[in-house]
């Protein structure tokens, strides 16, 4: 990646002075986050996909999960403390967090939103999301993404 290539969740994690590796790919709008996972070199348990969704109640939600599982919308329900919980539309994704499909993070989006990551991400020492750019993924200390998001570690998936 070019220096100068700087996303919002690079800068946000160089100000806090949290390590990361930044890796980038050709963006192809129909990449699976498995095939992310293989341009990547990586195991796509360690390669995580950031959802977001909203509750019966209104409120939104936000679900960090490994690339080849499933959210468990039960599971995602019964964890926030909702009736039914649902994925929010395409079209209200980026109005909502400042980030496009296939682009989001879990970091640095316009408002900080409860976020549950699933329970297998603290399995590894590294994990991989979004930089917040289609192309862009960071390599961090799961314990790292935890703590500047506030995560909440669940049993979220299928």
């Amino acid at each position: 990646m070019k220096k100068e290539e700087k996303t919002n969740v690079m800068r946000i994690l160089d100000g806090k002075k949290i390590p990361y590796a930044a890796h980038s790919y050709n963006p192809d709008a129909t990449m699976s986050g498995e095939e992310i996972a293989e341009i990547l070199g990586e195991d796509p348990d360690k390669v995580f996909k950031t959802l977001v969704t909203q509750g019966k109640s209104g409120a939104y939600y936000v679900f960090v999960v490994p690339v080849k599982a499933e959210l468990d919308l039960k599971k995602a329900a019964k964890n926030s403390g909702e009736k039914s919980i649902a994925m929010i539309k395409q079209k209200e994704l980026l109005p909502l967090t400042g980030y496009v499909h296939g682009g989001c993070s879990p970091i640095g989006m316009k408002k900080q939103f409860p976020t549950f990551i699933h329970n297998t991400a603290t399995d590894h020492e590294h994990i991989f999301v979004s930089a917040g750019k289609v192309g862009f993924q960071i390599e961090l200390a799961s314990e790292d993404l935890i703590n500047i998001v506030g995560c909440t570690v669940a049993d979220i998936c299928d």
